[in-house]
């Protein structure tokens, strides 16, 4: 897209009012029969600008574009410096991935409207249904592969904090999933290219339910599931939406990276819907029940069972007094 189209666009969305042609061709340094000619051709690209007479043009419905949401990232030092906007993908993770390997600055964010092969925790589909948000982050820490999981979490705190605006009710379960009284509206998935000692490079994959699907959630989701219109009873753009979890995760990266995770970890604990509650994990071969009672450093989450403690490092988590309300 050219320079002008996308300042066309990072005005239009911004703008709380109708901008005259005649601000946007000083601005720009163009005749107004030229901004009429890529006001034409934004249109055909899927943008829903009006005209009003005395008034000028505006952005009257929600249209995602990967120009106005870089431009509200200006100001990031890393997350969301470079952004691509994809109609279709297999998956954002892969192509990430893909980019990753090819040599990708940090801070490239992938958004896609479609995945083909989209993936959740534990080899589950991910389905992008609806109006959903699917991205993948790509970012280079200087870790040890071991404190990775530590980004799922620090990713989950960065969310449930920019939701929050659209559902007070929004927590974090263990280890990152977020749920709206109970049901998800948000998972993450992170991958990583690394070798012994060193990262090379972490996938952070994020999708979030912005509204359900009007055929109907598909039907081999096996969870309860949500999504963040229906609680905010209001129409959500899913611009903004990006630009608050960019932005988000852009504060927390930097606090990750500047003070450890020990930030991260009290914020995650003081979101987490199962904290001092009794809960049951299923680690693939057996249940343990007991109480949340901390999440260790590296992330791994610590139950009061009746045989002791237990450091719980991954498996599936139920909230066994949630079910009992």
């Amino acid at each position: 897209m050219s320079k002008v189209r996308q300042h066309i666009l990072t005005r239009l969305s911004t703008a709380s009012a109708a901008i005259s042609g005649d601000v946007l061709a000083q601005e720009l340094g163009i005749s107004r029969a030229a901004i009429w000619k890529h006001m034409d051709a934004l249109r055909k690209q899927g943008a829903d600008i009006q005209s009003h007479v005395g008034q000028g043009y505006q952005l009257c419905s929600d249209f995602f574009n990967a120009s106005t949401l870089q431009a509200q990232c200006a100001k990031h030092h890393c997350i969301g410096k470079h952004i691509q906007h994809f109609d279709s993908l297999d998956s954002s993770n892969r192509e990430a991935m893909r980019q990753a390997e090819a040599g990708a600055e940090e801070g490239t964010v992938i958004f896609t409207d479609k995945q083909s092969a989209g993936r959740g925790r534990l080899g589950r589909t991910w389905h992008t249904a609806g109006d959903a948000l699917a991205l993948s982050i790509i970012l280079r820490p200087p870790l040890s592969p071991e404190k990775v999981p530590q980004l799922s979490l620090l990713t989950a705190v960065a969310l449930q904090q920019a939701l929050s605006q659209y559902c007070h009710d929004i927590r974090i379960k263990w280890p990152n999933d977020l749920l709206i009284n109970g049901a998800k509206v948000s998972g993450i998935l992170t991958e990583m290219r690394a070798e012994p000692g060193l990262v090379h490079a972490v996938i952070v994959g994020i999708g979030i339910n912005i509204k359900a699907p009007e055929e109907g959630w598909p039907s081999d989701i096996s969870q309860t599931v949500s999504d963040l219109q229906s609680c905010h009873k209001q129409p959500i753009s899913r611009l903004q939406c990006a630009s608050s979890v960019l932005k988000s995760m852009e504060q927390w990266y930097s606090t990750y990276l500047n003070h450890g995770f020990a930030p991260i970890r009290d914020a995650w604990w003081q979101a987490h819907a199962a904290s001092g509650q009794k809960v049951r994990v299923h680690d693939g071969q057996s249940y343990i029940e007991g109480i949340a009672q901390a999440l260790d450093d590296d992330g791994a989450l610590l139950l009061t069972t009746h045989h002791g403690n237990q450091r719980i490092i991954s498996g599936e988590l139920e909230l066994l007094e949630a079910q009992a309300a």
